[in-house]
């Protein structure tokens, strides 16, 4: 065996130890981590019963939170028996009330218990009724009678699982299919490996007459058929590798309605009237709709169009406050033929057949800063951009495939930033990144003047803190287009008993701050949804000052595969007042450390457990898992020592200590609101983040 054969073994065996130690560790209280909804699908206008499946206990659950508009949940009223105390609750049946005006499409909801707020969990609002999948369906000959039209509702629960469903039509009729499976798992905290469907139609002989996988942009299929005889017919679902998991939960929305996947413009201005072409299945009576755009904010939205027959499916379309232009007819192909477009503009556009590239034409001055970001795969479109600035020799001088937002990579692109060398004019370039096209690879360019912002996002999608204890809430800034100043963090949304001390992120390199929560020691169980803002002033060469705000993005993790921690964004940050749990509170000998540059200072840290708790704690000033460091509002400059530091509380233990340091060449800070987080494992990666009263960090100039 090789040096380096040795070291993989060392480290694989070391991580081996880390999960077991954690496993056998493990917090004796947990939120609720929500794993299923069976059935996963609730049809507008009715209230239905879901049992929703979850990792650690439901017992005393009282409020069910649901997003959006129309939709209200509720814990269904349960006779405690004996051996109630003796287990987890696993299971709960919640009751899910629609309106008859509810937008279908997916909602996250939480569940509220004493031990906090759960993770999230997915419900579909459809407009058919729900068929629950029966068991012992998983050959044709056991196939299960469903009636048309119907939202079908089962899981691929294990390897090997076919799931056949029978139905009868006439000649003549059409249909749509379409499956959500794969995309209601991104979500799930312990779901490692999620669902690759596969739809096959069958005749009633099970000779196969279409199918479906992937939808152009999403891991879950549609299709649509025409039924040229009357009989019978078969849908099978399975994963195309076979694999499967009592949690790959799907819902098959099966109609003949449209079912429109995207829209031609893809953007629109609001209080305009406008007439986009759909794009989708059976959609061929009414291509072109009238939309009258309704007050939006700028962004993209889910809507239902108005057809004749009725409505649209939600679809997403993008709304603009930029002078907007649309691809002409005219041959764009070549930078000799780019359409002339001015800054700022926005683009609407398509790459309306394979290796389709589009060219834009716009003037720019030595030193304009400028942004071209392309919105395609985001609202829905299957276009997989990639765009490039050329000059009119057709020399490329910056090129963009991928773009980030936060913590997620995206198929959009988005050149930043980027100043023009000379005096002159200049060429966007588009086309998909595998030369495919279509109508369905609508895009949207935003060709800007660079402005100065940020970006917020939080580390978790929720905050849990006891009676009498504090919580810590981490929030990382992404800086754009040149933006070093200060930001100030604030919170809206608390409820009674809950008081916050709202830190900042420090200006030039600061990438983190924190907000620190404290619970009255009589703060009754309450959940609620908060929101997380950072407003700064920008300086400007001028002279003149710029308002900036944001409002932070919440992310829930996600346990990787090989113990990873992954985050997903979600559209709340929830806060649960919980029941007293493993640590109690967490104390310091000093909540003020002021640091002479090369100093060293130690802060002395008592856990209170509560009686019987000895679970491993681990105490820090950063948010870390593994090598990676998710935040870190210390001073820049000053560290944690790792190794002059008491962090692992084992067994009994409640006292410990944390020295930080300041580097020689660290510079002034007048003060810097940090915390103290006491870390207790609930699996590999999840963690009840316990936390002290806010701590002030400062730094002395170096001649003080």
């Amino acid at each position: 065996m090789n040096t380096c054969q040795k070291s993989f073994g060392l480290v694989i065996a070391a991580t081996l130890i880390e999960i077991c130690s954690d496993q056998l560790l493990l917090a004796q209280t947990a939120y609720p981590m929500l794993m299923s909804t069976k059935p996963v699908a609730v049809q507008v206008g009715t209230t239905a019963e879901a049992v929703v499946g979850s990792r650690y206990s439901l017992a005393g659950a009282y409020q069910v939170l649901v997003s959006g508009q129309g939709v209200k949940g509720e814990v269904e009223a349960r006779e405690a028996k004996s051996e109630d105390a003796k287990k987890p609750l696993e299971k709960l049946k919640v009751k899910f009330a629609v309106a008859k005006d509810a937008q279908p499409g997916v909602r996250d909801f939480r569940i509220a218990t004493p031990t906090g707020v759960s993770t999230v969990g997915q419900v579909v609002v459809v407009l058919d009724p729900v068929i629950a999948e029966a068991a012992g369906n998983d050959t044709v000959e056991k196939a299960q009678e469903i009636t048309l039209p119907a939202a079908v509702c089962g899981a691929i629960e294990k390897n090997e699982d076919v799931d056949y469903f029978r139905f009868h039509v006439n000649a003549g009729e059409v249909l749509t299919f379409r499956c959500r499976c794969a995309r209601l798992e991104d979500r799930i905290h312990d779901l490692q490996t999620h669902a690759d469907p596969i739809m096959t139609l069958r005749r009633a002989d099970g000779s196969t007459l279409a199918l479906a996988e992937n939808r152009h942009y999403l891991a879950d299929p549609s299709l649509a058929s025409r039924f040229d005889q009357t009989g019978d017919y078969l849908l099978e679902v399975r994963d195309i590798r076979y694999q499967g998991n009592q949690y790959w939960e799907y819902c098959l929305e099966i109609s003949g309605r449209p079912l429109v996947e995207t829209v031609y413009p893809l953007t629109v201005a609001a209080k305009q009237t406008e007439s986009l072409e759909l794009v989708g299945e059976l959609v061929g009576n009414e291509p072109v709709t009238r939309w009258p755009v309704p007050t939006l904010t700028p962004g993209i939205h889910a809507f239902e169009l108005p057809l004749v027959s009725g409505v649209t499916n939600p679809v997403s379309v993008v709304v603009s406050d930029l002078p907007l232009v649309r691809e002409t007819d005219a041959a764009n192909d070549l930078v000799l033929g780019a359409q002339l477009v001015a800054v700022p503009s926005g683009i609407n556009g398509r790459i309306d057949r394979e290796a389709d590239v589009d060219c834009f034409v716009f003037e720019a001055k030595k030193g304009e800063a400028l942004s071209v970001e392309v919105v395609a795969r985001r609202a829905q479109s299957a276009l997989d951009a990639t765009i490039r600035i050329i000059d009119e020799k057709g020399k490329q001088l910056v090129l963009n495939d991928d773009l980030r937002l936060g913590k997620r990579n995206h198929a959009d692109s988005w050149i930043e930033n980027w100043a023009a060398p000379a005096d002159g004019k200049y060429v966007i370039e588009i086309r998909d990144v595998h030369l495919r096209g279509g109508a369905m690879y609508p895009y949207f360019i935003k060709l800007t003047r660079s402005e100065p912002y940020f970006e917020l996002y939080l580390d978790s999608d929720k905050t849990l803190v006891t009676p009498g204890g504090s919580a810590a809430l981490f929030v990382r800034i992404e800086r754009k287009n040149g933006f070093t100043g200060e930001v100030q963090l604030a919170v809206d949304g608390l409820p009674s008993g809950i008081m916050a001390s709202c830190g900042k992120i420090l200006a030039d390199k600061g990438q983190d701050g924190c907000i620190v929560l404290a619970a009255d020691a009589d703060a009754n169980l309450q959940v609620a949804n908060i929101r997380i803002t950072g407003t700064a002033v920008n300086k400007t060469a001028a002279s003149s000052e710029q308002n900036l705000a944001a409002v932070a993005t919440s992310y829930q993790e996600i346990y990787l595969p090989g113990g990873g921690r992954g985050h997903w964004p979600v559209a709340t940050h929830t806060l649960a007042v919980a029941d007293p749990a493993d640590i109690r509170g967490v104390s310091l000998s000093t909540y003020d450390v002021t640091l002479k540059p090369g100093e060293s200072k130690k802060i002395e840290i008592t856990i209170d457990r509560s009686p019987g708790i000895n679970v491993n704690v681990t105490l820090d000033m950063l948010m870390r898992h593994l090598n990676t460091t998710y935040a870190n509002t210390l001073p820049p400059g000053v560290t944690v020592n790792d190794k002059d530091a008491k962090s692992l509380l084992s067994g009994n233990a409640s006292e410990g200590y944390l020295t930080l340091t300041a580097a020689k060449d660290a510079p002034p800070c007048e003060e810097q609101q940090c915390v103290v987080v006491a870390h207790v494992a609930l699996n590999f990666v999840m963690k009840w983040t316990y936390a002290s009263r806010p701590v002030t960090v400062r730094v002395l100039p170096k001649d003080n």
